[in-house]
């Protein structure tokens, strides 16, 4: 390729995704909450918006978006407390940076 390499379109790409999943996380987010409290404290999820299904936000991760993905639950505090996003993240994290360490030393990077 001319001027791009491979390299700077995976570049690209990740930061796109990376993008495009955090705000995705905050678009869900707002659609969940409403101006009504529960007694917990916690805001009631809204009837009448759409929401984003949890395995398109857990399949934006794992397309690349994990960093994003995390960063949405830590910005928004979303779905912090639902176990496959808590536990299900970081491991989509951690095997996802394994697998760079291994591209980056198989082929010399």
């Amino acid at each position: 390729m001319n001027d791009i390499s491979l390299l700077h379109i995976v570049l690209i790409y990740l930061a796109v995704i990376n993008v495009v999943t955090f705000f995705m996380y905050g678009i869900d987010k707002w659609h969940s909450t409403s101006g009504r409290l529960l007694p917990t404290g916690r805001k009631k999820a809204k009837k009448s918006k759409w929401r984003i299904r949890e395995t398109a936000l857990l399949g934006l991760a794992v397309l690349g978006g994990s960093i994003g993905a995390w960063l949405g639950m830590k910005v928004w505090h979303h779905k912090t407390l639902h176990k496959k996003f808590k536990y299900g993240v970081p491991a989509i994290i951690t095997v996802q940076l394994a697998l760079i360490g291994y591209i980056l030393y198989r082929f010399e990077i």
